[in-house]
């Protein structure tokens, strides 16, 4: 009997422990996580943002726009004949004489209008651009709408309908030295471009010789 009592003893003991000292096991490591790299990734593009009106590119002589315009032109550009239209078709009807343009423009700074003038001048490279001569003796050069078509070198001293946008813009001065540069001035005379100069310009979306 005794070490049967005995047992029931250390067992309870045993169970006593157990109950006010119970086993205490080891912390759990808490491992942080990895940092994610947040660091924004340079642009491999070379793109570059710019707001409008900034980072304006270096004027192109006649031959750098006619190079940009090389293969935009629509096939072989026909010579200048009465009737003979360049672009979209051309209401001559409705064409305002080169006097009439100031009235037309009021205070706008664009306007969408067909004129009538004689041309003074067409890109020799291409035929990518022309001018024509405004009331005031200036030249208000005629470009044409995404290089959609031409006109040929022997449209100069015909009169021609302009159809498209006439607009008021800031030309630089280094545009204006570059244009002077192409026109064959001398170097005193484009030397005496100091400054920016606003002109009236004109983007065509078709022109139509009329005689």
């Amino acid at each position: 009997m005794k070490p049967l009592l005995g047992f029931f003893v250390v067992l309870a003991l045993i169970l006593g422990y157990v109950k006010f000292f119970p086993t205490v096991s080891e912390p759990t490591s808490i491992v942080p996580p990895t940092p994610q790299n947040t660091q924004q990734q340079p642009d491999n593009t070379g793109r570059q943002e710019s707001a409008p009106g900034q980072g304006t590119a270096a004027p192109a002589s006649e031959s750098e726009e006619a190079e940009e315009a090389e293969g935009k032109g629509a096939g072989p550009i026909a010579p200048a004949k009465k009737g003979t239209t360049y672009g979209v078709p051309v209401d001559e009807t409705k064409a305002l004489a080169m006097t009439d343009l100031a009235a037309a423009m009021g205070k706008a700074d664009s306007v969408k209008v067909a004129l009538v003038g004689e041309a003074s001048g067409v890109c020799k490279a291409k035929g990518c651009w022309m001018t024509l001569p405004t009331a005031d003796g200036q030249q208000m050069r005629v470009r044409f709408k995404d290089y959609g078509f031409f006109v040929p070198a022997d449209l100069l001293g015909h009169r021609v309908v302009v159809q498209g946008w006439a607009h008021r813009e800031i030309v630089s001065k280094d545009y204006l030295q570059h244009y002077a540069k192409d026109a064959g001035k001398s170097a005193q005379e484009i030397a005496a471009i100091t400054k920016d100069e606003q002109q009236l310009n004109f983007e065509a979306e078709g022109v139509k010789v009329m005689d």
